[in-house]
């Protein structure tokens, strides 16, 4: 034990003087790139055409098999959306298994298993693959398609659109797409209600049956197996898979413009406003310059760098600002994002503009390049940790015709970038002056200061051009007209005036839970609500000058802006009795609501507070409000579609009522409506 002891102090004394002799003021010199083990994989064709990659992996008992189908970009047209439902019904049943036969064979075993228009994922134990693979098999070789489950299908797609609708960040992306690419591209197409309401059956099928081929098809297979045991398998259960011939297609190259354009969404209760400055890029995976410009652009805002740096640590615009240089086999893109208050949007583009001129015009220090390279060597690294990457690699080798030792070199490649070639990948592909600046957000408060950025062009939400002309009203109508036509449309201020108390039932669902919510209301402003959903229940009470809030067991009173709208919104027929109200209404125009014109009224209180209300210039129907609400999460644009009216006494009243909150999207279905049954006043007071 001593000598150990005097071996180690030994050791720390003689050490000593080696640590003094290093120079402290300079930074060491960045070792050399790491050598990268991207692990063994071995592959086969089958006489079909299908290619299949294999990667062993013994370290659980489990194997995964991912099927890439490697077709060429669609464009869906009118049916946009369709190859989404197309990925989704191959899940719904096959010619001899319906779903719920499927879903108790997948859970019996503990296996994954997932669809898509571009493949089939699937994962089990090793000792239930047999299994599994007569599953994905009967999937892929045999799906049949029903009405019945594109119709649910169909019906969440709307739900998500619904809930996207409002969202800001949602809004961004689609306007980009639509710019970047054109409508005309299968990557500038958007989803909307109308498209996916014309998704029809045959449509998905004609998918399936021409593209589901195994000659354009690779098969990942990764885990606990040999190469050997993978063929035999894979021949029994793909090895009947017909070839066939596939279509391709020829789009038009997108270009990014001649000079910066500047395109806005209006989104008037927007506090916050989404910015990218975008346009395509002609960038394949493989081409020389995708290492080398992918530096350059992590040093610009692929991380935590320059945009992020100057954006929030020095001027505190924003939470996070970043920026993105995609590669793709038809035409890659870029993007730098941040979403910032309203009062600084213009001064957040000054500053993402100035650092995309900066790293154009000025060279990047070594310990900035450092810091860089270390980033992306770091996620390549653990990217690596995954077998299943290991599988992705060697099918993009042969996918994109790609060196063999295009990942094995990878790191040594970016290694050796230097700052001359980040400037000069810079100078090729970040272009300030050539790029669609896309701003969401409230066009009154930040238009004027866009203008300096280019020429200024609204949008709206699905990236049409809003002609400014044809949005005005008709010479010579007025919000008076569009408020007395509702009134007319929905019975006339005689029947009107004949209801004195309402009660409405409506059923949804919200996130899963089935919700029951029953509104009782009496002139002149009496409400009371009951919302059932099953586990909680909430009371609502207003009796014309106070309210209060009631949830298990928990009683709160209303105050302030709350309590403001709820004296509006307690009014059976408010837009009855506007000018009584002193509401301020002005025709703002007209705006599409589900790709329909309607005429857009602003309605404001003496207070300041301001809404709007939509209207169909045919039936005089009220179809959206829109408004802000505040809570405790922030401030949020609630909307609300009305459609489906029926006749309840002489009275027209909405009977399908969506309403979107944020990111949150609710549909109710009234299920009745009963009028003048003699509520009484203490039907609005809450008991004790």
């Amino acid at each position: 034990m001593r000598n150990k002891i005097l071996i180690l102090v030994l050791a720390i004394v003689f050490a000593v003087p080696s640590f003094s002799q290093v120079d402290r003021s300079k930074q060491p010199a960045p070792g050399p790139a790491p050598e990268i083990n991207l692990g063994k994989y071995e592959s086969f064709t089958l006489p079909n055409g299908l290619k299949v990659f294999v990667v062993e992996n013994h370290k659980l008992p489990r194997v995964a098999f991912s099927l890439t189908i490697d077709r060429e970009p669609i464009l869906e047209g009118n049916q946009t959306g369709y190859l989404e439902a197309a990925g989704e019904l191959l899940r719904t049943g096959t010619k001899t298994k319906t779903k719920d036969q499927l879903d108790k064979e997948i859970d019996f075993i503990g296996a994954t298993l997932f669809t898509s228009s571009d493949g089939v994922f699937a994962m089990s134990l090793t000792d239930h693959i047999q299994k599994l693979l007569g599953i994905m098999s009967d999937i892929v070789l045999n799906s049949d398609f029903k009405q019945a489950e594109l119709d649910k299908i169909k019906k969440r797609m709307e739900s998500a659109l619904a809930a996207q609708k409002d969202n800001p960040n949602a809004i961004s992306a689609v306007v980009e797409d639509a710019l970047l690419y054109g409508k005309d591209h299968p990557y500038g197409e958007t989803e909307t209600e109308q498209t996916v309401d014309n998704i029809t059956l045959n449509k998905c099928k004609e998918y399936y049956s021409k593209f589901f081929a195994p000659n354009i098809s690779y098969l990942a297979v990764v885990g606990d197996i040999n190469v050997k045991e993978a063929k035999v398998l894979v021949t029994k259960y793909f090895g009947a898979w017909k070839k066939k011939t596939v279509p391709s297609f020829k789009y038009k190259k997108p270009e990014a413009p001649k000079n910066r354009v500047v395109a806005l969404v209006d989104r008037p209760n927007s506090v916050q406003s989404v910015i990218s400055i975008a346009y395509p890029v002609q960038l394949k995976l493989g081409d020389p310059d995708l290492i080398k410009a992918s530096v350059a652009n992590t040093i610009l805002g692929g991380g935590v760098f320059r945009l992020f740096e100057n954006l929030r640590e020095k001027h505190s615009y924003t939470y996070g600002a970043y920026s993105s240089l995609v590669q793709d086999r038809l035409v890659g893109h870029f993007s730098a994002s941040a979403s910032v208050r309203n009062e600084v949007t213009d001064s957040s583009i000054t500053q993402m503009l100035y650092e995309m001129n900066r790293i154009r015009n000025e060279a990047v220090p070594d310990s900035e390049l450092q810091m860089a390279k270390n980033y992306m060597t770091g996620n390549f690294a653990i990217a690596l940790e995954r077998p299943q990457t290991i599988a992705t690699y060697a099918i993009n080798i042969a996918r994109y015709h790609l060196p063999k030792d295009y990942y094995q070199n990878y790191l040594k490649n970016i290694a050796a970038v230097t700052p001359k070639e980040v400037q000069e990948m810079a100078e090729k592909y970040i272009k300030p002056d050539d790029a669609y600046v896309i701003v969401v957000g409230k066009a009154s408060e930040i238009e004027n200061g866009l203008k300096q950025f280019g020429p200024l062009t609204l949008y709206d939400k699905y990236g049409d051009k809003i002609d400014t002309t044809k949005n005005k009203a008709p010479e010579g109508v007025t919000a008076k007209d569009i408020i007395d036509k509702y009134i007319k449309a929905i019975g006339g201020r005689e029947n009107l005036e004949k209801v004195k108390d309402r009660t409405t039932i409506m059923r949804g669902s919200v996130q899963g839970m089935n919700i029951t919510t029953v509104v009782y209301q009496k002139e002149p402003n009496k409400m009371m609500s009951e919302l059932d959903a099953g586990v909680m229940k909430q009371e609502t009470y207003f009796d014309g000058q106070k309210g209060v809030v009631s949830v298990a067991g928990n009683t709160q009173e209303i105050q302030g802006d709350a309590l403001q709208a709820m004296k509006y919104e307690s009014m059976i027929h408010p837009m009855f009795i506007v000018d009584s109200l002193k509401i301020n209404a002005k025709l703002a125009g007209t705006e599409k609501v589900n790709g329909k014109d309607a005429y857009k009224l602003e309605l404001s209180l003496p207070d300041g507070k301001t809404w709007f209300e939509y209207f169909d210039p045919e039936t005089g129907y009220k179809v959206k409000d829109s408004k802000s609400i505040t809570v405790p999460q922030g401030i949020f644009t609630k909307e609300t579609e009305y459609s489906d009216y029926r006749n309840v006494d002489g009275v027209m009243y909405p009977f399908k009522i969506r309403q979107s909150v944020g990111a949150q999207s609710f549909e109710f279905n009234v299920s009745s409506i009963k009028v003048n049954t003699g509520l009484t006043d203490d039907k609005f007071e809450m008991k004790k």
